[in-house]
């Protein structure tokens, strides 16, 4: 039965984060945790996030921005690994805290952005990389930082889901490779990742008949809500953690 309850949020999580991109991790690592324990649901939700990433890149596989990929995962990759290292060595309230205040900024940040016409370049995306990708490797979920990067950047609809997962898949698997070296990642973690892996990777295909007649100004606006309420969470939890 857990398996089942840990299927049916994944899907539900895989659908929704299929069409604005993140959210996936928020919603299925309080199940995860419920199930498993804190200690066994970090890493098997980077294995689940590795499959999600990997089901966006072939729903979206002809709009995947190379260049913009290379950037960000150049620099990403090397510090997502340095960020699982230092996983137990950070005080997540403070973390908590910090990302919750950045995501609440993006919101304003992205509009003023767009009445001057500002866009971000590669270099921008290869210092993004380095700092995102050192926090997903001591976070469960960095969703919501990459998704400002990659609208900034200009990128929208298929074009940023498919881009900014195929980013996303090196990190994520970085950070796997990480735990498997420290010990984390043993064949029963592993077996229940790739279980909540396969229902969000189906959740990313339910997703893009969605996401195909979604306005781009409407996507935006989506994306704003989710920026915030990620933002406001974030700051819940660190305020409510012992």
């Amino acid at each position: 039965m857990s398996f089942i309850f840990v299927l049916v949020v994944g899907l539900f999580a895989g659908t929704l984060s299929g069409i604005i991109g993140t959210g996936s991790s928020i919603m299925l690592m309080p199940v995860l945790v419920y199930q498993y324990g804190p200690k066994q649901a970090v890493p098997i939700m980077a294995i689940a996030a590795v499959m999600a990433n990997l089901s966006r890149i072939l729903a979206w596989w002809r709009e995947v921005d190379w260049r913009a990929c290379a950037a960000y995962s150049v620099t990403g990759i090397p510090a997502a690994a340095l960020g699982a290292r230092t996983l137990l060595a950070l005080p997540s309230h403070a973390v908590d805290v910090s990302i919750g205040l950045f995501l609440i900024a993006m919101v304003p940040s992205r509009h003023w952005l767009a009445r001057h016409d500002l866009k971000l370049s590669l270099w921008h995306l290869a210092v993004g990389g380095a700092v995102i990708g050192y926090i997903t490797g001591i976070v469960v979920s960095t969703g919501p930082l990459s998704v400002p990067l990659f609208l900034f950047y200009g990128l929208s609809k298929g074009a940023f889901l498919a881009t900014e997962a195929a980013s996303s898949l090196g990190l994520y698997v970085s950070k796997s490779v990480t735990f498997q070296q420290f010990g984390a990642l043993t064949p029963d973690v592993a077996l229940k990742g790739l279980i909540a892996g396969a229902s969000l990777m189906s959740g990313a295909f339910v997703a893009k008949r969605f996401v195909l007649k979604l306005d781009a100004d409407m996507f935006r606006l989506v994306m704003d809500g989710i920026m915030l309420v990620a933002g406001i969470s974030m700051l819940w939890n660190a305020m409510h953690s012992p």
